[in-house]
Formats: C-alpha cells, sequence, structure tokens
C-alpha cells in the first residue's frame, strides 16, 4: 500500500499532543477513546517493537490514516528474556550479525522517508535493559557503534526516518549522556521519558513538573546539540498528591519550553494508574490544559 501523507511535527508552535496505548494503533477503540477522553486525537502515537518483528507496516498505516505519527520504539532485545540476552546484544548488532534484519526494516520503511519516527534503544541511560552499559556486557562504545551502522545501513537502503534519541531522567550515578550520544549526524531530536511517580513506589515521591522534566531537559541542553526535543514518554501517578493539578500545570511548563515540540502521554494502567482518566478530575484537567494551549 502506498503511503500516506507524512505528518510533521511541529517545530517551533503549539507543543503537540501524543500517546501511547496498550493496545497500540490497530487497537481503533481504544484510539478513539484517547481522542474522546482528550478532547482532541493526538499528532503522535508511541509504538514498541522488540528485534524479533519485523517493520510494523500495518501500525504505521494506521498512525498515518488518523493523520497521526508514528513513533517507533525499536528495543533490541526479546521481550520476556530478562536482562541477560548475549544473543541480542549491542556488539553483535555493531558486528553485522543482524544486518539482514535490519535491511528487512529499512527497505519496508524507505517509502515513508521522513514520516516515520525510530525511537532505538531508549532510556540507555539507566541500567534496566540489556543496552545499557554496563548490562548484558554492553558499553558505551558498542551503544555508539551499533546506532552507527543501524543509520548507515538504513541511508544505504534509502531509508531516511527521523531517529529520535530518547534518554531516561538523569540520576546519581546513571550514564553520562555524553558518552552515548551518537552524534548529530546520525540523530535528529532528543527525546526525555520523565514521570511523576508519586507516591506508588517505595523508592518515589511526589514531584512538581519541574522536579520531574527540568533535571532531564537540562542534562539533553547541556550536550549543546541544538536538537528539538520530545517528552517522549510522561505521565502522573494519583498517589501522593493531586494529577489533576500536575496535568493543570504540566502542560502548559511543557508548552513554555521554546526547544520542547511534543508530549507523548504513556495511557497504561501499569507501575500505577497512568490513564488520562484515571479519575474524572484528572480527565477534566488534561481536556482542559490542551483546550487552554491549543488557544494560545
Amino acid at each position: 500500500m502506498a503511503p500516506a501523507a507524512a505528518h510533521a511535527t511541529v517545530v517551533g508552535g503549539r507543543l503537540e499532543f501524543g500517546v501511547a496505548t496498550p493496545g497500540g494503533p490497530l487497537d481503533t477503540a481504544g484510539m478513539d477513546e484517547v481522542a474522546r477522553v482528550a478532547g482532541e486525537a493526538p499528532g503522535l502515537v508511541l509504538v514498541y517493537k522488540d528485534f524479533r518483528q519485523p517493520a510494523p507496516l500495518a501500525e504505521v498505516q494506521a498512525c498515518l490514516a488518523r493523520s497521526a505519527r508514528p513513533v517507533i520504539t525499536w528495543e533490541p532485545w526479546a521481550w520476556g528474556g530478562g536482562l541477560q540476552q548475549p544473543e541480542y546484544s549491542l556488539a553483535r548488532i555493531a558486528a553485522g550479525y543482524f544486518d539482514g534484519y535490519l535491511r528487512s526494516w529499512a527497505t519496508a520503511l524507505a517509502p515513508y522517508g521522513s514520516g516515520v519516527t525510530i525511537r532505538f534503544a531508549h532510556e540507555m541511560n539507566g541500567n534496566w535493559y540489556p543496552w545499557c552499559p554496563g548490562v548484558n556486557g554492553t558499553t558505551a562504545a558498542d551503544y555508539l557503534a551499533a546506532w552507527r551502522r543501524i543509520h548507515a545501513i538504513f541511508a544505504a537502503n534509502g531509508a531516511h526516518p527521523l531517529w529520535m534519541w530518547a534518554i531516561n531522567d538523569p540520576y546519581p550515578g546513571s550514564v553520562p549522556l555524553a558518552s552515548v550520544y551518537p552524534g548529530n549526524t546520525v540523530v535528529d531530536q532528543l527525546g526525555l521519558d520523565s514521570y511523576n511517580f508519586g507516591t506508588s513506589q517505595s523508592w518515589s515521591a511526589w514531584k512538581s513538573p519541574s522536579q520531574v522534566f527540568a533535571p532531564g531537559l537540562s542534562g539533553l541542553r547541556g550536550l549543546g546539540t541544538g536538537k528539538r526535543i520530545i517528552v517522549s514518554e510522561t505521565a502522573s501517578s494519583e498517589l501522593g498528591g493531586s494529577k489533576s493539578g500536575w496535568i493543570r500545570d504540566a502542560i502548559p511548563y511543557l508548552d513554555a519550553q521554546a526547544d520542547v515540540d511534543a508530549f507523548i502521554w504513556f495511557h497504561f494502567l501499569k507501575e500505577t494508574d497512568w490513564r488520562i482518566n484515571s479519575s474524572r478530575a484528572s480527565n477534566y484537567a488534561f481536556r482542559k490544559a490542551l483546550a487552554v494551549r491549543a488557544l494560545a
């Protein structure tokens, strides 16, 4: 099927709303529900794939049919396999063991050009994925080499998606960002995954939007890349404070950041109830904040 018209993220304009849902873009009812509860259709849709899956063409088409940008989180591991997965090590990717698989993705996605975003090996500055330096035998050099090889294979096969390099909130002892930044020539935009866990976890506490986002934004800006930023995953718990108040403050906070183009809400019931409509109050606050942002 021929690609639908590409949907481009607003640059330097209105903060764009995106979403990740359990069913993804093929779950028509779920996507319709998000548009209903948010009061507008998302302009970006986050999709998750591991290294055993083919390029998600059906999901790409479903996104583009809704005038939404597909943002593919591509994870170099096998889901459910744990942290020690030497078969999927970044060193093996860098050494060429997955070149055939990478070419299959490149040729499948080439017709879509920059209408698709790939978020490869996200949150690499943490320690909870096999591709994080210090886990599964991974080094920072492996991360850089794997990223650059994948980018080169895509380019050689005429595939030029937008490449998003997405970090988690920096924390004491996390991987230094500069050590795993692949370089401006192979990265198109920066991502930040940042959540308000509230008191939902034994280790967490309620944080304001500025406490949630400022450290990561500062870390990204400190790299001096000049790249635009997407908050590629975010949400708030209901536990430990007012989620409706947090939403009311968070969306304007992000909208006021001159280099932040969009945020993607993690609409899941997972570690806690992250959903937009986890309560009537949070749902109302979300709709109102988006409506006010749209009029600004």
